[in-house]
């Protein structure tokens, strides 16, 4: 079945769980039922998908498909109905690989919330070519982690090129602002990643490694962004950003993707500021300290169980729509040439990170592969965001999903 051929231009894999279901209320507000923009909702249970229907207030016009993890026939023929799968059925590494399969041997599209790199390293190995050949285009990361971080620097590029007639050898991305925590799924599967690095200690290697999405090559040193320090660029102290580990590496990846078009000496590392003077560096050394110690915590399997049966949301839970529409986020990116002129961009973000926001960057990412960049601009392969989508991208998040990309004196 040809692309243009298919029943559905989009559909929400996952839409049972909470931020699935913000991921179909967006797209309910902003593209309608009925309309130019064909989309379904789908998961395992018929009658939990009509109550979600029902409860986001979306005609009985809205088609409902049934899909399962487990149910390899009907992910293809999901896979099969639509130009791109929207999927937040995660931690990825436990239930992802069907839905990738699926795509890949559909050749339809695929985006997701993944912030898993050892199982990103896999995915890529396994159906990067495969992909390339049946022109599925799988694109990973299409939330918090890492849009902000991986079309922000693709940004900083783009102007720098078109501005100063250069990339931008150095970037640093710093997190100014936050309100709002991570998402359940994020918290998830960061245990389900501990719980392999158990049995197969070669993911810490994977995760300790800044290039581990760019099979062949590897760049020079990178900052390793995890001891507290004065950054002399944004004039405060600066700590360990707990999403660091993931960001790095897609942002490594885009520049492998797009042919080193930043350089083979491109450096890039990501941290949190805290202030200025001796209350910045206290925060600083708070905020490290108390990251040190979930981390020791989070390698206790008992830990973990409590996490799990008692702190993590429950499937359909998550912060409340006040709680949501008050958060924020703000990230800076200082970038030098190689001969030592700097750009400064910044992006912005109008609602909490791990849902409010999430949900809607997903969503356009998706609407984005089906809508604005053709095959010939990105053909097939595992892409991230910054390289499959870049500047269009940018256009609709700006345009659709509260988020501003602005350069600074």
């Amino acid at each position: 079945m040809a692309a243009g051929e298919r029943i559905y231009d989009l559909v929400v894999y996952g839409a049972t769980g909470f931020t699935g279901r913000l991921v179909a209320e967006h797209m309910l507000a902003t593209y309608g039922v009925g309309g130019d923009v064909r989309w379904a909702i789908a998961g395992r249970s018929k009658a939990k998908l009509e109550a979600v229907r029902s409860e986001i207030g979306a005609p009985a016009e809205l088609p409902i498909v049934i899909a399962d993890a487990g149910n390899a026939a009907s992910l293809s023929a999901m896979a099969k109905s639509a130009k791109v799968i929207v999927t937040t059925v995660g931690p990825y590494q436990l239930y992802g690989e069907p839905m990738v399969a699926a795509c890949v041997k559909a050749g339809a599209d695929y985006v997701d919330l993944c912030g898993e790199p050892a199982w990103m390293a896999a995915m890529i190995a396994e159906y990067h070519e495969v992909a390339k050949a049946s022109g599925a285009r799988i694109v990973f990361s299409c939330g918090f982690d890492s849009i902000p971080f991986d079309v922000g620097v693709t940004f900083a590029q783009e102007e720098a090129l078109a501005r100063l007639g250069a990339p931008l050898q150095r970037v640093r991305g710093r997190v100014r602002k936050m309100k709002g925590g991570f998402s359940g799924g994020t918290i998830a599967s960061l245990m389900a990643t501990l719980e392999s690095g158990k049995r197969d200690p070669s993911i810490f290697k994977t995760l300790g490694n800044a290039f581990a999405l760019t099979p062949g090559f590897k760049g020079p040193a990178q900052p390793s962004g995890e001891t507290v320090e004065k950054d002399d660029t944004a004039g405060q102290w600066a700590t360990p950003f707990i999403m660091a580990s993931i960001n790095t590496k897609n942002v490594h990846r885009s520049n492998f993707l797009l042919r080193h078009k930043w350089g083979k000496d491109f450096v890039y590392d990501e941290m949190m500021l805290t202030g200025g003077g001796d209350e910045g560096q206290k925060r600083a050394r708070g905020v490290k300290r108390q990251g040190d110690i979930q981390n020791m915590l989070l390698g206790f399997a008992p830990t973990r169980a409590l996490l799990r049966r008692f702190a993590l949301p429950k499937p359909g839970e998550g912060p409340s729509k006040d709680e949501r529409e008050t958060g924020f986020y703000e990230v800076g990116f200082h970038g030098e040439t190689g001969d030592g002129r700097a750009l400064k961009a910044v992006v912005k973000g109008d609602k909490d990170p791990g849902y409010g926001s999430t949900s809607k960057m997903i969503s356009e990412s998706a609407m984005c592969l089906a809508r604005d960049v053709s095959r010939e601009e990105t053909g097939g392969g595992v892409w991230t965001p910054g390289a499959a989508l870049g500047m269009k991208l940018v256009k609709r998040l700006e345009e659709r999903a509260g988020l501003k990309f602005s350069l600074e004196n």
